[in-house]
This record gives C-alpha cells, structure tokens and sequence, in this order.
C-alpha cells in the first residue's frame, strides 16, 4: 500500500485491489470478446421455410449456420447450406443440399441423377426427381458453382429453377451444423 497526498489529506492506495479488478476486467472482456466471436460464427439463425428437406428438415425448425466452415475448405458434396439466391439480400435464406461441384456436369436419366454421367450414391434420404426443370438437359458447372437440390425433390425450389439456378460460391452463407428447435432437434447430416 502506498500513500499519496492530495492537496492536504493523504489517502492510501491499495495495488493489490487495483490489480485483482484489473484481472477481472480484462477475463470479462476477453469471455465476451470469445462468445461474440462463437456467435457471429456458429450461431447465425436460420429458420426453415417449406418441406423440401423433409424428412430431415421439416417447415419451421431453426437451424444455426457455420460461417467459417467454408474459409477452411471448400462446400462438399451432401453438405446442407444456407444461400440467398442470386445474391439477393432482401430475400430469405434458402436451405438445400449441395449434389454438383464446380466443374461437374450434371443430368437426369430414368430418374436418375448422374454426375459426370455416374450415378452419385447419396446416403441422405431422397425423393424421385420428378420435374427436370434445367436438368432437361445437362448442365456443366462453372468454376465457382454448386449445384443444389432439395432432400423432397418432388416438392422443392432448387438449383432446377430458373429462379435459383446454380449457387455462386459467393452466395453462400455457410454450413447448417444444427437444429435447435422444431420436429428434428441435433445435428444436421
């Protein structure tokens, strides 16, 4: 403890106390700081609009969307994102799975879905393709497209759609790792 005057009266200071809430500021905002960062992360909120990803996903469930997942590596075939389509901000986020990567031509024979004319093995649960939409004919990937169809392909608005069409790299927002609330509550496969 160390003693200092001020104008005529002296008053002592206590470093120990200085130093114990200086240490309790700082792990306060280095917690902070870290559940922010987990947050903006891990934690974005997206809610499920529609059937086409039942029966995974059904209309209403919330899901959180990994954001940093892709600045680590590139969107894998089978993974479920979430993208505004066409980059448009003011509309509501899209939630599909990814079945053709930058490159790959994709189409449709005898319901079938081939990707560079070799039918994929999905180990998700799917329905029949029944509207082609583009897929009419096939479709070659550009370098930074993905293309995505929902696990409900009878009922689903997807990359078939002129309207979607192929999602841009750029246009996705991440991952969708799990549901929080609604029909199907854990992790998203």
């Amino acid at each position: 403890m160390a003693e200092l005057t001020f104008g005529k009266k002296k008053r002592r200071v206590n470093y120990d106390l200085i130093r114990v809430i200086g240490t309790w500021v700082f792990e306060i905002a280095v917690v902070c700081f870290i559940a922010f960062v987990f947050v903006w992360y891990f934690g974005l909120r997206v809610s499920v609009i529609g059937d086409s990803m039942q029966p995974r996903l059904a209309n209403g469930d919330v899901t959180l969307v990994n954001r940093i997942a892709y600045n680590m590596g590139a969107p894998k075939r089978g993974d479920v994102i979430a993208f505004k389509p066409n980059g448009n901000e003011s509309a509501h986020y899209y939630i599909k799975r990814i079945v053709g990567l930058p490159g790959e031509t994709l189409e449709v024979k005898d319901g079938v879905l081939l990707v560079n004319g070799k039918e994929i093995k999905e180990k998700y649960k799917t329905t029949a393709i029944d509207e082609l939409g583009v897929l009419e004919e096939p479709i070659t990937l550009g370098s930074k497209e993905y293309f995505v169809l929902g696990d409900d392909r009878q009922h689903s608005e997807d990359s078939r759609s002129a309207d979607i069409g192929n999602v841009k790299r750029s246009e996705i927002e991440g991952e969708v790792w799990f549901t929080v609330s609604g029909k199907h509550f854990g992790f998203v496969r």
